[in-house]
């Protein structure tokens, strides 16, 4: 184990039970919680952040809430974006034959009506459930045009079904 392994495990058994007790109060779930916890430690060893005892609890509850503040605000967007897509009491009353059938419209009419941007947005979210995030960084734009493009696309889709059932 080298000497920064062993440092890391000794802030690790110090600021645990702190940090996850943070994350747990703001997200209100227990295995994101843990996952956001091991997240600050496993960057700790990858980019050697330097940390020194006077400053190391603050540095690991910031990292903490910083990342839990992103990861509700990624919450927020992606159900924004379901509930505006879809109401759940239209899917519930929806057959699977319809459903499937819609999903092979939706699949042909994202090809013809989308600029090429607009349809890989689509693809990576939906199909490969990356968050706007990791679509942004993919991208190399910023998870704002993420969500404009998806909701301007999803705004022309849903006017093009609407047009469609007249």
């Amino acid at each position: 184990m080298t000497q920064r392994e062993r440092q890391v495990e000794r802030l690790f058994k110090l600021h645990y039970r702190a940090m996850y007790r943070l994350a747990s109060i703001l997200l209100h779930d227990d295995d994101e919680s843990k996952d956001i916890v091991h997240d600050v430690f496993a960057r700790l060893l990858v980019e050697k952040v330097e940390l020194h005892d006077d400053t190391a609890q603050s540095y690991l509850l910031l990292s903490v809430r910083n990342r839990c503040l992103n990861a509700l605000r990624n919450r927020n967007i992606h159900e924004q974006v379901h509930q505006y897509l879809l109401p759940v009491d239209e899917v519930e009353q929806t057959s699977p034959e319809d459903f499937e059938r819609l999903v092979n419209m939706l699949k042909v009419g994202v090809n013809e009506l989308f600029p090429p941007i607009c349809q890989e947005v689509i693809r990576l979210h939906f199909s490969e459930g990356l968050t706007f995030r990791e679509i942004a960084k993919r991208m190399g734009v910023s998870e704002t045009t993420i969500y404009k493009h998806l909701r301007n696309s999803l705004d022309q889709l849903r006017q093009t079904l609407k047009k469609a059932e007249q």
